[in-house]
């Protein structure tokens, strides 16, 4: 049986909505991935303080403190978790504020599970490889992705 291509990666998956949050979260479970969940960005960034996560699935809209008040606390140190911002919002601005704060990668709702979890999987990919050059260290993850 395989693993699961997000397995034993940790994702803090922010919304508001419970519908999106549970499909999402059960979404990324079904992959292997270990979840975390918040409703609001207050909670966000707490959780991203005291566990960061490696990545945070965001939504923009959100009570408490908006997304892009929550990326920019949660993106703003070294080691910081990688974010994919959802929204049902299309307004190039925001993708472009977003852009500026960090974010990884900015996605339209509704989202697919199936590209969210493509996008989760090629984010961690590359940021498995960035963290392998700045280390320079040859781990045990290699054989990971094969079959």
């Amino acid at each position: 049986m395989s693993q699961g291509r997000l397995h034993d990666r940790k994702i803090l998956i922010v919304d508001d909505d419970r519908d999106i949050l549970e499909s999402f979260d059960a979404a990324l479970q079904a992959e292997g991935a270990l979840t975390l969940t918040a409703g609001d960005g207050n909670e966000a960034v707490r959780i991203c303080m005291e566990d960061p996560p490696e990545l945070v699935v965001l939504d923009m809209m959100l009570p408490k403190r908006s997304g892009f008040l929550a990326l920019e606390k949660i993106k703003g140190y070294e080691d910081s978790p990688a974010v994919i911002m959802v929204t049902a919002n299309e307004g190039q601005r925001h993708k472009a504020y977003a852009e500026n704060l960090g974010v990884d990668r900015y996605l339209q709702k509704p989202v697919p599970l199936s590209r969210l979890i493509d996008t989760a999987v090629e984010i961690l990919a590359k940021r498995d490889e960035l963290i392998g050059e700045d280390d320079d260290f040859e781990g045990d993850d290699q054989a990971e992705g094969e079959e």
